[in-house]
């Protein structure tokens, strides 16, 4: 009978639980170890990125996926399944800018994001996203953090971790965040967070960062102005943060 509920997507268990789900949820768990923080100026995502052999090169690894000028992810779990959620929330960014000729804002991409995460737990012949996200972005409200799980789930965080060593990252970041806190101070605390559950040495090509901040700008006008803007560091960036955690 349990497993009548086990391999159903569709059909709940008599605890009331969709079982494919928590399923999902634990190949979340045996991802990389992802890390967000929101800064009083910006916000920070990292992740470890492990090749599988030595063989492989690990230039061709990217965690952090830019979705439009001022928002950004970051996942932990199966990788083809964030390219598939990456992929439609690139396209729902760039029809919303479409119409309304302005980058869409950090809350409206996420419940996009979300609707087709939930979209895959009530239909027929598909399965969850395999997949959490932390999703930053940095629009007219200021800076925001959202996780967004398999269930399609979503709420926003001052700092938050997802992946295998999500539990004992929390506790870190419990003990180690300020509301005060700025971009740069959230990036060195980002890579400590890292460090403490990493086996071996980070280093640029281990880690990836994404930051969202707040960037000046002309417009066609001449006038300077203010806009969000997400962007992922590069290996020499990568390597001055680590220089300063050594």
């Amino acid at each position: 009978m349990g497993d009548r509920y086990s391999f159903s997507l569709t059909t709940f268990s008599p605890s009331g639980k969709l079982v494919q789900i928590e399923y999902a949820l634990n190949a979340v768990s045996h991802g990389d170890t992802s890390i967000g923080i929101k800064g009083t100026n910006g916000i920070v995502i990292a992740t470890e990125k492990k090749p599988t052999t030595p063989l492989m090169d690990d230039s061709s690894i990217e965690k952090v996926a830019v979705l439009c000028r001022n928002v950004g992810l970051v996942y932990s779990g199966m990788g083809p399944d964030a390219r598939v959620l990456v992929d439609k929330a690139r396209k729902s960014a760039q029809a919303y800018k479409r119409e309304y000729m302005e980058e869409p804002s950090t809350a409206i991409l996420v419940k996009e994001i979300a609707s087709i995460m939930q979209e895959f737990t009530q239909s027929g012949g598909v399965r969850p996203f395999g997949v959490s996200l932390l999703v930053a972005g940095f629009d007219e409200t200021g800076p925001s953090l959202y996780q967004v799980d398999p269930s399609g789930s979503y709420w926003a965080w001052k700092a938050s971790a997802i992946g295998k060593n999500m539990v004992n990252a929390r506790t870190f970041l419990e003990k180690r965040y300020s509301d005060s806190m700025e971009l740069e101070d959230a990036v060195h605390t980002a890579l400590l967070t890292l460090k403490e559950g990493y086996e071996g040495a980070l280093s640029e090509s281990t880690v990836e960062i994404g930051i969202a901040y707040l960037e000046t700008t002309t417009n066609r006008e001449g006038h300077s102005i203010q806009q969000g803007r997400f962007k992922r560091l590069t290996g020499a960036e990568v390597k001055d943060y680590l220089a300063n955690i050594a």
